[in-house]
C-alpha cells in the first residue's frame, strides 16, 4: 500500500518489476518499438494478435511510466505486484489459442472504492488502510473473467467525497491514506498562501482519478459516480467518461454513497476504449446481488462497439438547453443568479454545436429543460441541491434533500456488514469515533462534516422524508427535467458543456457521456500570483439522455469525436 512518504518505494517497486522480476523471459524486441503511450485498447488487442508485443510487455511499459512520474502525479493509492505474473499467464492462455475478448492481457485500474481481494480497498479512508475485502466487487470479477489485469487501485477524494463539506470542504482528489493527486495537464501544487495545503493548481476534476488514465499509467480505469465523479474528473483530464444508467453496472462491491444514486462506469481516452470495457463491466444477466441490473437489457453480446457509427449524427436531433447550462438564471428569492458559463467555455459550446451541424445533426437551440426555467424555487432543479455540509444538518435541511446523508447511514452500514470480521469498524458511528480519536495522525485533516451529517439521520424517522425527497430529485431531474426537455422537443439527446451536465444526469440515474474537446484558462475567482502561468483546463462536451440509452449516446459521441479529434495528451516529458 502506499501512503504519502512512500512514493519513492513505490516508484522503486514497480521499477524493479518492470525490469524482469520473476515470470519469463520477454521475446526480443521488436524491430519497430510499440509504445503504449495514447495506445487505444484496439490498438492494444491488434498488436498482441499480430505477435508484435506481448502483455507482459505491455505491463512493463506502464509500470516503468508509474515509476518515472507517479511521484509528480500521485495517481495510485496501490500497485498490483503480481501483475507482470497474471500478465504472463494471460500470454499462456493466448499462445493456446484462448483470448477471453477484447481487453485479454490489457491493464487497467480501478477506483480504491471496488472491491479487490489481490489489492487493498481503502477508499481513501485511513480507517480502512490495508483493508483486503473478503469478496470483489461484481464489476471486478467481469473484467478479470474478461482477461483485464488490475494492475492499480486508483486515487480517489475520500470515501468518494462524503468525508468533509463546509465548513472545511475536502479538496477533489485528497484522501488520508495517499494524498493529493495531481492533474497531468498542470501537475503543479497551487502556490497561494491561502490555502496553502498543497493542492493542485489545476484540479483533478473530483472524486475518480483519471489521472492515470490520462497520463497513459494504464489503458483505461473505472470510476464511480453519485453526484458527478465520473464526468467531472474526466472533463478535468481530457478523458471520455460514461455514467451509465442506475443498475446498468452492479454496484455489489462497491463502497457506497446512497444505492438511489450510485454507479460505476468506464474513463478511457477513447469512446471506443470507452464502449469496450463499459461492456467488460455490465454483467450478460442481472446480479443477484444489485436489483437495479434487471433495469437495463445489454446489447448483443454486451457489445457497445455496434455503436461505434462516424456517421450517426447526420439526422440526430440534439437540444441545447440555454437556460442555466449556458445562460445564468434567476430563481426567487435568491439574492443572487446560478449557472452560466464564461466567454471562453461559450467560445467551446459554439465550436461544439458547429461541429455537430456541420455532420448533419439537428440542433434544436435552445431546448431548456423545464426545471431549470422555472422561476419558483420549489419547481427549480438549481435551488434543490442535495444536502451536503454542516450547514445542512438535522433542522437546517429543509430547502435540500436528504436523500445523500440518509443513504450513507443507509448503505454505509449494510456495506460494513458485508465485510464480516474484516470490518476495521462496525458502524459509521464507529468510523466517526475512529477519525476524531486519530485525528493527529491526520485521519480527518478537513474534518468529516459530511459523516456527521449522516449519522445523525434516523432510518425509521427520516425514511419519509428520504422517499418524498427523493421522488422530489426524480420529479425535477426526470418527470420536469431529461425526459420533458427530451420529449417536448422530440430529442434525440441533449448537449451540455463541460462537466455541468452530470448533477441533473446523475440525479435522474440516466446516462450522460463527456468527449474532450477544447481547453479554458483556468482563472480562478481569486487569482494565482503573478509570474504563475497557469496551463489551461481541459473542457469537454456532455452527451446525456433517458434511461438505458447508453448505445444511442455512445454512437453520437464516438461521431462526435472522429469529426473533432481533439484530444490532446498531457505534456510530462
Amino acid at each position: 500500500m502506499k501512503r504519502p512518504h512512500a512514493r519513492r518505494w513505490i516508484a522503486g517497486g514497480v521499477m524493479a518489476m518492470s525490469m524482469g522480476c520473476g515470470g519469463s523471459t520477454p521475446p526480443p524486441a521488436p524491430a519497430v518499438p510499440f509504445t503504449v503511450v495514447e495506445t487505444s485498447l484496439q490498438d492494444l488487442q491488434r498488436a498482441m494478435t499480430e505477435g508484435r508485443v506481448t502483455s507482459r510487455q505491455i505491463v512493463e511499459q506502464y509500470l516503468q511510466r508509474i515509476a518515472i512520474y507517479e511521484d509528480r502525479l500521485n495517481a495510485a493509492i496501490a500497485i498490483n505486484p503480481k501483475a507482470l505474473d497474471e500478465a504472463d499467464a494471460l500470454d499462456r492462455e493466448r499462445a493456446a489459442g484462448r483470448v477471453r475478448g477484447p481487453l485479454h492481457g490489457i491493464p487497467v485500474a480501478l477506483k480504491d472504492n471496488i472491491h479487490t481481494t489481490h489489492l487493498p480497498t481503502t477508499g481513501g479512508a485511513l480507517a480502512f488502510a490495508g483493508l483486503t475485502p473478503p469478496y470483489e466487487a461484481t464489476l471486478t470479477t467481469n473484467l478479470r473473467e474478461s482477461g483485464a489485469i488490475i494492475i492499480a487501485k486508483a486515487g480517489l477524494t475520500e470515501l468518494a467525497n462524503w468525508v468533509a463539506g463546509n465548513p472545511t470542504a475536502m479538496p477533489g482528489n485528497y484522501n488520508a491514506v495517499g494524498g493529493f493527486g495531481f492533474n497531468p495537464y498542470d501537475p503543479r501544487p497551487d502556490p497561494r498562501d491561502d490555502p496553502g495545503d498543497g493542492r493542485p493548481a489545476l484540479g483533478t476534476g473530483g472524486s475518480s482519478s483519471g489521472i492515470g488514465t490520462a497520463a497513459s499509467f494504464w489503458a483505461g480505469n473505472v470510476g464511480s459516480d453519485t453526484g458527478g465523479s465520473i464526468i467531472s474528473p474526466s472533463n478535468a483530464n481530457m478523458l471520455v467518461g460514461i455514467r451509465p444508467t442506475i443498475g446498468r453496472i452492479s454496484r455489489h462491491g462497491v463502497i457506497p454513497i446512497t444505492a438511489d444514486h450510485d454507479t460505476a462506469g468506464p474513463m478511457t481516452r477513447t469512446v471506443a476504449d470507452a464502449a469496450i470495457m463499459l461492456g467488460a463491466m455490465e454483467g450478460a444477466s442481472p446480479d443477484p446481488n444489485d436489483p437495479a441490473t434487471s433495469t437495463c437489457t445489454p446489447p448483443p453480446n454486451r457489445d457497445y462497439t455496434a455503436s461505434l457509427e462516424a456517421g450517426a449524427l447526420k439526422g440526430a436531433r440534439i437540444g441545447v438547453p440555454r437556460a442555466f447550462y449556458v445562460d445564468a438564471i434567476t430563481v426567487s428569492g435568491d439574492a443572487a443568479p446560478r449557472g452560466g458559463i464564461s466567454a471562453e467555455q461559450r467560445r467551446v459550446l459554439d465550436e461544439a454545436i458547429a461541429a455537430l451541424r456541420a455532420q448533419g445533426a439537428e440542433v434544436i437551440d435552445p431546448a431548456d429543460i423545464p426545471s431549470l426555467t422555472a422561476t419558483a424555487a420549489a419547481d427549480n432543479f438549481a435551488a434543490w441541491d442535495f444536502c451536503s455540509g454542516a450547514e445542512h444538518a438535522r433542522g437546517k435541511d429543509a430547502n435540500c434533500s436528504i436523500n445523500f446523508k440518509y443513504g450513507m447511514k443507509r448503505d454505509f452500514n449494510v456495506w460494513l456488514k458485508s465485510l464480516g470480521a474484516s470490518a476495521p469498524v462496525p458502524s459509521l458511528t464507529a468510523l466517526r469515533e475512529w477519525n476524531l480519536a486519530h485525528a493527529k495522525a491526520n485521519a480527518i485533516r478537513y474534518n468529516q462534516s459530511r459523516l456527521d451529517i449522516s449519522d445523525e439521520m434516523d432510518l425509521e424517522r427520516d425514511k419519509a422524508r428520504n422517499d418524498a425527497d427523493h421522488a422530489k430529485d426524480w420529479r425535477l431531474s426526470r418527470d420536469q427535467g431529461i425526459d420533458a426537455a427530451l420529449q417536448a422537443h422530440r430529442l434525440d439527446a441533449i448537449l451540455t458543456p463541460g462537466s455541468s451536465g452530470a448533477g441533473m444526469a446523475a440525479r435522474s440515474g440516466y446516462p450522460i457521456i463527456v468527449v474532450p474537446f477544447g481547453t479554458v484558462p483556468n482563472a480562478p475567482a481569486r487569482p494565482f500570483p503573478a509570474g504563475f502561468d497557469a496551463k489551461p483546463a481541459p473542457y469537454g462536451i456532455g452527451f446525456t439522455g433517458t434511461a438505458c440509452s447508453e448505445p444511442k449516446l455512445i454512437a453520437f459521441a464516438y461521431a462526435f469525436e472522429q469529426a473533432t479529434k481533439r484530444r490532446v495528451p498531457p505534456r510530462l516529458e
